[in-house]
């Protein structure tokens, strides 16, 4: 028995095709990824007591781990957008 369609023209059941990010999460997860790249090249420069290892490496390996990858997956356009001073109501005194 075939399934009922319903008014906007798609069978019931069926799944959207849409991914559920969008191209700003992969560039934002891109950026995140090289930024990883970068701590690991960081901790392959210098010797073991050098600046590099044992400062900026981890802070890169943080940044794009705990932050920049986990924004990307959560990022959506217009959430982290400003109010505009239109849609604020009027207060009257």
């Amino acid at each position: 028995m075939a399934k009922p369609i319903r008014r906007d023209g798609r069978r019931r059941g069926a799944k959207d095709d849409k991914l559920p990010l969008a191209r700003e999460n992969f560039i934002i997860m891109g950026i995140g990824l090289l930024v990883i790249v970068g701590g690991y090249l960081a901790m392959l420069q210098g010797t073991v007591e050098g600046f590099l290892p044992l400062v900026v490496a981890p802070i890169l390996l943080v940044a794009g781990y705990c932050v920049i990858i986990p924004f990307g997956i959560v990022y959506r356009k217009g959430l982290f957008r400003k109010a505009s001073p239109q849609s604020e109501p009027a207060t009257h005194s």
